[in-house]
């Protein structure tokens, strides 16, 4: 099965009060990081306008841009849905976890060629991670997604077949909202 990448990137840091995914961590811009793990499943980003415009001057990586944020996420994952030949999975990673790695992806793209939804789960706390991945089948249902910030209607809908990878990686946990947690 093909895999290809989507950063999502279109947020409003809104509780930063500035792009952060443009900030520098661990000096580079924050997506930097994402793009780089992502960088063997050719990443395509649905960004707003500062990141959009960030990425237009690097190549190898195609970008969406998603002129209406306040639909949120869910509406960000429709326009990557669109842009990718419908029989790719999609690994869908969010642009403020700049500590993913290739071999979070790896491991998740080897234990989920039977599944159609595939996710990390911290296996101590049970908590939930990305980046998830969406097979061709889930994928018909993104469409129907209604706008808002989350994706678990579609990772929890009992109609397909999902499977939980225990990842003990803070890579698929930690993400960066605050200016707090971007020092830390």
């Amino acid at each position: 099965m093909e895999y290809r990448a989507v950063v999502l990137a279109a947020g409003e840091s809104k509780r930063m009060g500035e792009q952060k995914l443009l900030l520098p961590f661990h000096g580079r811009p924050m997506i930097e990081h994402v793009l780089e793990a992502a960088a063997e499943w050719k990443p395509l980003v649905v960004a707003g306008r500062e990141v959009a415009a960030y990425l237009a001057q690097r190549e190898g990586v195609e970008v969406v841009r998603n002129d209406d944020p306040g639909r949120g996420m869910a509406h960000s994952v429709v326009l990557a849905n669109d842009a990718i030949r419908p029989d790719a999975a999609l690994i869908v990673l969010l642009g403020d976890k700049p500590l993913v790695s290739p071999q979070i992806i790896e491991r998740l793209c080897a234990s989920c060629a039977d599944a159609d939804i595939a996710f990390p789960r911290e296996p101590h706390t049970g908590d939930p991670g990305h980046p998830v991945i969406f097979s061709p089948r889930a994928r018909t249902k993104i469409p129907l997604l209604p706008d808002g910030d989350s994706l678990h209607a579609l990772r929890d809908d009992p109609s397909l077949e999902r499977r939980e990878i225990a990842i003990a990686d803070l890579g698929a946990y930690f993400d960066i909202d605050t200016a707090g947690s971007l020092e830390e």
